[in-house]
């Protein structure tokens, strides 16, 4: 085999994802619905579950009715705060019923306990919280008051079981129950194409009409996750020809399938200032708080019959659990300072589903192990294009920051963002540590120096990628500056 003709992907690739090129319309139920192709990427490989087995109509019939709105346009369970004593009253235990949601071979069918997963914590955050969803309805100064520290058995029990089933921490997350397996589509021959064609399964609001902000809020991660397949297949591109030292050309190929699918992805994304109204969003953002760092929840929550009894602590849903720019940190050997936020970030890794904590570990690994980032800067075509997918990188970063911002930090004084992070400095740790690698990557590798600037004895190509950065560079110098402008007013006005 000559050195132009390596496997893609590398047998090392295919032992450890043996999936990975799969049709995932053939994939068995009993894979967890997370397993990664390079068809579905970070969404589930085929659309979850609307729903659950007959013995669990109890739990159903409670979701159904929950929303402050229902599908009918009715007031709901929570319009009236009677969420938690209806809970109560009907609600059987069924932890039975989960250990038998087996398929014929006796394996888990692991795609209906996620559906069942993803309904229990539906529940839960609303018995949980419905007491702060009160609290910010009725008070004048919209706080949120306390919410209750005993989660029942018949709750409690069942969500449990689904989640050592699953290697899940027992609480709502981001992927396996509030967004990525929380939609479904009005038309299958359409899909994921159309952004109108997604609706919600379950929602604590207004969600179920499908322009509401909160749909829209939920949606539009869906509708950027489903870019997710090509830029993992670029990553894997990356890494598997640098392992099997195969041509450069092939790398750089690997960092342009990984930008133009972030094109695609920060497209969608910023279709959330028109799918989701930033007016709106504190409404349904009570629902997706955690208990960890939470006034709320000050000594925890009860799971009666769990864990003989003590409190437990679990961190909130937060769109910070999504697996994109986790991967690109990887890939690119991002440094994260050795902070406290940073402690948070890596605590997030615990909420991703299994196959994409394995998948990004596999990625950090092995981008440590070849040297993605040094190989990437000893060329300057493959700098430039190392340096644009970090400009994904912060530009995703920084429209994050700007949802934090004007979504939450001008319109609440509450200080920790749903996950338990501080909602102030938490984002910009991230924001600045890419953008302060970027001003390295760039002044080290591609900026002018005095005497002879060469890279491979090629000046002329230097000078030429060069000047396809700069205004890129120069754009990040503004944004740090202004960063920190703005996190030290921030920080004065709120006490920080």
């Amino acid at each position: 085999m000559t050195r132009t003709q390596v496997p893609f992907p590398s047998p090392a690739t295919l032992k450890r994802f043996p999936h990975i090129h799969d049709d995932p319309s053939t994939l068995s139920h009993t894979l967890d619905p997370f397993t990664i192709t390079t068809s579905s990427g970070f969404l589930p490989y085929q659309t979850a579950p609307t729903d659950l087995p007959e013995v669990f109509k109890p739990l159903v019939s409670l979701l159904e009715r929950l929303p402050v709105v229902k599908a009918d346009g009715t007031p709901g369970l929570l319009a009236t705060y009677e969420l938690g004593p209806a809970t109560e009253a009907e609600l059987p235990d069924l932890t039975d019923e989960v250990e038998k949601l087996v398929l014929t071979d006796g394996e888990w069918d692991r795609f209906t306990i996620t559906a069942v997963f993803r309904d229990y914590t539906f529940l839960a955050s609303s018995y949980l919280l419905e007491p702060c969803w009160e609290s910010w309805c009725t008070s004048a100064d919209r706080g949120y008051g306390l919410g209750r520290d005993v989660l029942p058995k018949s709750v409690a029990r069942p969500m449990y079981r689904c989640a050592q089933i699953l290697d899940l921490p027992p609480f709502m997350s981001y992927a396996a129950s509030y967004a990525l397996f929380n939609y479904t589509v009005t038309d299958h021959t359409k899909g994921l194409e159309e952004y109108s064609n997604l609706r919600l399964v379950r929602a604590f609001e207004r969600g179920l009409d499908p322009k509401s902000s909160e749909a829209g809020f939920i949606l539009t991660h869906v509708d950027m996750v489903k870019e997710t397949g090509s830029l993992i297949s670029g990553a894997l591109r990356v890494i598997d020809t640098l392992e099997q030292q195969g041509p450069r050309t092939d790398i750089n190929d690997g960092f342009r399938e990984i930008l133009q699918a972030m094109e695609k992805i920060e497209a969608s994304m910023e279709d959330m200032w028109a799918n989701s109204k930033p007016s709106e969003y504190l409404s349904f953002r009570v629902f997706i708080f955690g208990i960890t760092s939470q006034s709320m929840f000050p000594n925890g929550v009860i799971y009666d019959g769990v864990e003989d009894n003590k409190p437990l602590f679990f961190r909130g849903e937060s769109g910070a659990n999504d697996s994109i720019i986790p991967l690109l940190d990887h890939l690119c050997q991002i440094p994260m300072p050795s902070t406290p936020l940073t402690k948070i970030l890596h605590e997030f890794r615990a909420y991703r589903p299994l196959p994409h904590r394995e998948f990004l570990t596999y990625v950090r690994e092995k981008a440590e192990e070849i040297g993605v980032q040094e190989y990437s800067v000893q060329d300057s075509e493959t700098a430039v294009l190392f340096l644009r997918t970090l400009n994904h990188v912060r530009s995703f970063r920084w429209r994050h920051w700007l949802f934090a911002r004007e979504y939450i930090i001008r319109r609440t004084p509450h200080p920790t963002a749903t996950g338990g992070s501080p909602i102030v400095t938490w984002l910009p740790n991230q924001l600045s540590a890419v953008m302060d690698l970027m001003v390295s990557i760039y002044d080290r590798y591609l900026a002018p120096k005095e005497g002879a600037a060469t890279m491979n004895g090629q000046e002329d190509l230097i000078a030429s990628h060069r000047k396809q950065v700069e205004p890129m560079m120069e754009l990040v110098r503004d944004q740090k500056d202004k960063l920190a402008k703005e996190v030290e007013r921030w920080c004065q006005e709120r006490g920080v």
